[in-house]
């Protein structure tokens, strides 16, 4: 038996109370019970406890360092025990950058897939990239006014990890003098010492130039040996003025019309936690935080004299007190005016500016000296926010964010990544786009995607995993929530679910599941394909062991450990045990009398009536929900 069944003796952690017990391997285990009964203290405290302490005991000694040392449950003996994977009831997390996608990784599949086999586009005309040739190349930067300096380079290492001796060394034997490493230009005589624990970009010079008429040759063989060193990919450094900037060329990926040049598509450029990829104003989150108007003038009857601008306070003593006054003058309304009073564009103006234009300030000393300048006046919500994010001190931080609220990012409207990664189109989506669809909605895109023979070979491993990823999240019932779902807005049960399903994708075998009320939160109509998944997950080899009270997935057990007979000191024993029929028929236990249909609960022939209080919700459009 030792060889088919887990075996327990003397359990005795929290209310058990001497627990022996032997569970079938392989099988869909149900816990049931009155809550405080002992369920919980077996399933996740002793079993899923004592599995993680012998696994974490079989690790080195260098690695149980990391992960603490495991207090062994309270009990006599546990043999056939399997390792253990808890899937509990509680959030995927805090952190903003996990989302649906992530933690399932369909999203990293994706991004192979649009790499692969994604049609990029031009972000300034939206015209499909091409090939270009070294004659186009040389012919743009020939265009460059005479007498502009350049460096002529090869990009070969991109954001990656790694000293690079052997590069280096390998670039010294082929004669190369220079190389620009993380934006500055280095002698190559010695290797540049670089932390192989940091991201590294390197590109090598291949030549440095000022643009004259007769430098074609010159600029052809430059351009030619970056392209063959780069692959397809030359970098030219310009300085003008002391200022230094990067034109980027490429034989695959450019636009004929804008004369525009761009990186070859890879998977990192699709991640919104790569510096590759990320939007560069938000960093990837697809939100910042913003001064909020509403926040910054919380009375809006008084004057901006008077103070209406609550981190300006009264602005009788502030030395830009006559940028306040200038703008006053230039649109035509008065400091002493209530703020609500003042015209739509006199506030739009002092809170956000007039751009790029300038226009003419007077200064005065109060001991009759003046003087006048011309500058932009940039508005109090974009002074706020430039100083939000120069400051060090979080004191200082906590004080900018009373007036501050979470808003979409202005580049990337919340879609998280740079422009380059959005203009990559699969059957007319972007990656962003598909990912804000419905998971039920995305597995029907990809039911009808049409590919080549020659894109769906190099797409075909990772079109294989997405859609097996997204059935199985189909069948924990969870078809209504899209891949851009951040882990923080999920329930504990759609959560634990997401985890159940990534648990089924990797195909583990031999493991013991311990799962949490899965079927909480679930429509009946849904619970039949969770017992399927869990069914799945028992038919690959391992064995599922549920704490649930709901009856169709007692019915469906292969094994039901009834716990009782009551809660607290009152619990901690096993009243039943057995196949869901051999529970049924015990008269000792109360769920079994339940499931036999001895007892029942019955429908109130009447319901409480509802008292005249109502909460009232208007237009909310949070997640899927539809302006409610």
């Amino acid at each position: 038996m030792a060889g088919t069944t887990i075996q327990i003796k003397g359990a005795r952690v929290h209310n058990l109370k001497n627990v022996n017990l032997d569970l079938p391997k392989d099988a869909l285990i149900c816990f049931t019970g009155v809550s405080g009964s002992g369920k919980s203290s077996l399933a996740f405290d002793t079993l899923y406890a004592e599995g993680q302490r012998r696994y974490v005991e079989s690790l080195s000694a260098y690695a149980r360092q990391f992960l603490g040392q495991m207090q062994k449950p309270d009990v006599d003996r546990i043999t056939g025990l399997a390792p253990a994977i808890s899937i509990e009831q509680k959030a995927a997390g805090l952190n903003p950058r996990s989302t649906v996608g992530t933690i399932t990784e369909i999203y990293d599949f994706l991004r192979v897939l649009y790499a692969r086999v994604g049609v990029p586009h031009c972000t300034k005309c939206g015209a499909r990239i091409g090939a270009q040739t070294l004659e186009q190349i040389v012919a743009r930067i020939l265009a460059l006014p005479e007498g502009t300096r350049m460096l002529v380079m090869a990009p070969v290492i991109q954001g990656r990890r790694g000293e690079y001796r052997d590069l280096f060394e390998d670039l010294r034997r082929q004669g190369y003098l220079r190389a620009r490493v993380n934006g500055e230009v280095v002698n190559l005589s010695e290797d540049p010492d670089l932390d192989r624990n940091m991201r590294h970009t390197i590109e090598v010079v291949t030549d440095r130039l000022v643009m004259r008429d007769d430098i074609r040759t010159r600029l052809v063989e430059a351009v030619e040996g970056a392209l063959h060193l780069g692959q397809g990919t030359v970098m030219v450094q310009l300085e003008e003025d002391g200022r230094t900037s990067d034109l980027l060329f490429s034989t695959r990926y450019a636009c004929n019309e804008c004369d525009l040049s761009y990186e070859e598509p890879t998977p990192q450029l699709f991640s919104f936690n790569s510096p590759q990829g990320m939007c560069p104003n938000c960093h990837g989150l697809g939100t910042m935080m913003r001064i909020e108007p509403r926040l910054i003038v919380p009375d809006p009857s008084k004057s901006i004299n008077e103070g209406a601008i609550e981190p300006l306070g009264t602005i009788a003593n502030l030395w830009k007190r006559h940028f306040y006054e200038g703008i006053a003058e230039y649109v035509g309304f008065s400091l002493d005016t209530p703020w609500e009073q003042l015209t739509e564009e006199a506030r739009r103006v002092v809170l956000y500016g007039l751009g790029y234009k300038r226009i003419t300030f007077t200064f005065r000393n109060g001991k009759g000296g003046e003087w006048s300048h011309r500058d932009r006046f940039n508005g109090v919500v974009n002074d706020l926010e430039k100083r939000y994010h120069t400051l060090k001190s979080q004191r200082h931080k906590a004080e900018l964010e009373r007036y501050m609220a979470i808003g979409e990012c202005d580049l990337c409207h919340g879609e998280r990544l740079k422009p380059e990664a959005l203009s990559v189109t699969l059957g007319s989506l972007s990656i962003a786009a598909l990912c804000r669809l419905p998971i039920l909605d995305i597995r029907a895109f990809f039911e009808k995607l049409s590919l080549s023979d020659a894109e769906r070979q190099i797409g075909d491993e990772a079109l294989k995993e997405i859609v097996a990823r997204l059935d199985f999240l189909l069948n924990v019932g969870l078809e209504y929530l899209t891949l851009e779902r951040t882990a923080p807005t999920l329930s504990g049960g759609e959560a634990q679910r997401i985890r159940l399903a990534s648990q089924i994708g990797r195909g583990l075998v031999g493991v013991m599941y311990v799962l949490d009320e899965p079927s909480i939160g679930l429509h009946p109509r849904d619970n039949r394909r969770l017992l399927d998944t869990l069914g799945q997950l028992r038919d690959q080899g391992n064995t599922v062991i549920i704490v649930e009270h709901d009856e169709e997935t007692m019915w469906a057990s292969d094994h039901i450990v009834d716990f009782g007979p009551g809660a607290g000191v009152n619990g901690g024993e096993i009243v039943a045990e057995g196949h869901p029929g051999v529970v049924a028929a015990s008269t000792a236990s109360l769920t079994g009398q339940y499931l036999c249909g001895k007892k029942t609960i019955p429908v109130p022939a009447s319901r409480r009536g509802v008292n005249d209080k109502w909460l009232t919700i208007l237009g909310a459009r949070q997640n899927n929900l539809k302006n409610l």
